[in-house]
């Protein structure tokens, strides 16, 4: 799960560098410096991506990803509120609704997978 969260992080990241202006539409009205921000989101995407597979950096990189997944939650409500293309993304509510249902499981994944949080398996005790 771990190496699967980098990857998608890694690839999302690159993507956020790549071409910034894709995703400028669905930057809600109150961000301020959208360019800026999403180069940031790119950049901190990828730094996640990587501290997921260092062990010393692991806990912090999923709690980053995660507060990361629920930052950028209104831009995701955006794009699918108002049907905002974006180059390579569905359109339609087929995609958008599951895309939004699963946000809370992704941020869930990126602390269970970091070892942030061990639910919903139980410790043994000792």
């Amino acid at each position: 799960m771990r190496w699967l969260m980098a990857a998608f992080y890694l690839a999302a990241g690159l993507l956020h560098l790549r071409s910034p202006a894709a995703f400028l539409p669905i930057m809600p009205d109150w961000v301020p410096a959208p360019r800026e921000v999403v180069i940031l989101t790119g950049v901190a995407e990828i730094l996640g991506a990587a501290g997921l597979l260092v062990p010393s950096l692991r806990k912090a990189a999923g709690i980053g990803l995660a507060l990361y997944a629920l930052c950028v939650f209104p831009a995701n409500i955006k794009h699918a509120m108002e049907a905002i293309v974006v180059p390579g993304l569905p359109t339609s509510w087929w995609y958008h609704a599951p895309r939004l249902a699963l946000q809370p499981i992704l941020i869930w994944w990126a602390l269970f997978c970091s070892g942030a949080i061990a639910w919903p398996a139980r410790q043994q005790e000792s």
